[in-house]
């Protein structure tokens, strides 16, 4: 018997070393900001998909040479087409075929996209190179032969080609702007804070065109705006309608001032409101002071 308690012991001493060289420390977590990454996970639908974060580090991201100059942006987490479009006052459609992406949906952390029409300066001037005329150089006593009696004196030179001209937004800040909805305002634009105004109304009530535009969005793909449509009204403003219930236009139609566009909700709001912006070259500015007074 106390054979038997000897060898039981023994065997149990065996199992506790053999249970601790096969129990492993815990790996280390790896740094996904540092370390490789996972390939992003394509969502559809433009907008619904944020930035991911680079697939191979060691790799340089598209557009880096680029970083930090006019006209240019920088990827940030949570960003998508649609809000770089709105942060930039373009349409988001015009930056994927300026940024020839295969996919709008597949956007990296820190690759750098073209913002401004190419050929095109931040400033909205034209940096194509203007074809130079050559000059004719001539002796500084040179003077013209004389011309002989009774022929007709030789036309005068073709005027040397004027500079092509370059673009202009002077004119476009001539909008004929209006409310886009007659409710009462709630909340006013703060600068870094509020990047509009807050209109109040009943579900339902008809949210406006407040100028001639196009629309570039209409959907709900960006987080905080609900049902949104974005309109452009020429190379400088945007203007953005946000929380509707319904929305009554589709990208790329044309529409008047004063045109219905959408009824008025509370989508992404915990009430019924419509939260309107202006936009100038996709920075906000306050509505207030372009619309007219009520």
């Amino acid at each position: 018997m106390q054979r038997l308690h000897g060898m039981v012991a023994a065997l149990a001493a065996v199992g506790v070393l053999g249970g601790c060289a096969t129990s492993k420390t815990p790996a280390p977590v790896e740094d996904r900001a540092l370390g490789p990454r996972a390939a992003p996970t394509i969502i559809a639908g433009p907008g619904t998909a944020p930035a991911q974060p680079a697939a191979d580090v060691s790799k340089p991201l598209p557009g880096a040479e680029n970083a930090g100059k006019p006209g240019y942006y920088t990827v940030k987490p949570g960003d998508t087409m649609i809000r770089i479009g709105l942060e930039s006052g373009q349409n988001w459609k015009d930056l994927v075929k300026w940024n020839n992406l295969e996919n709008a949906n597949v956007i990296e952390v820190g690759q750098v996209l073209r913002v401004v029409p190419p050929g095109e300066s931040a400033s909205g001037v034209s940096t194509r190179p203007v074809a130079s005329t050559r000059a004719e150089t001539r002796p500084l006593d040179a003077r013209p032969a004389p011309t002989p009696a009774g022929a007709a004196p030789a036309a005068p030179p073709p005027a040397p080609a004027s500079p092509a001209p370059v673009a202009s937004r002077d004119g476009d800040d001539d909008i004929n702007w209006m409310w886009p909805a007659a409710g009462t305002v709630t909340s006013v634009f703060e600068e870094g804070k509020s990047k509009g105004l807050g209109i109040a109304g009943k579900l339902g009530d008809p949210v406006l065109a407040a100028a001639d535009g196009r629309v570039v969005y209409a959907g709900s793909g960006l987080r905080g705006y609900g049902n949104l449509v974005i309109l452009k009204h020429n190379a400088t403003y945007l203007t953005a309608y946000a929380h509707n219930q319904t929305l009554l236009v589709k990208e790329d139609q044309a529409v008047k001032r004063g045109q219905k566009i959408a009824e008025m909700g509370n989508t992404d709001s915990d009430r019924v409101l419509l939260h309107f912006e202006i936009r100038k070259q996709g920075k906000p500015v306050d509505p207030a002071r372009l619309l007219p007074p009520r």
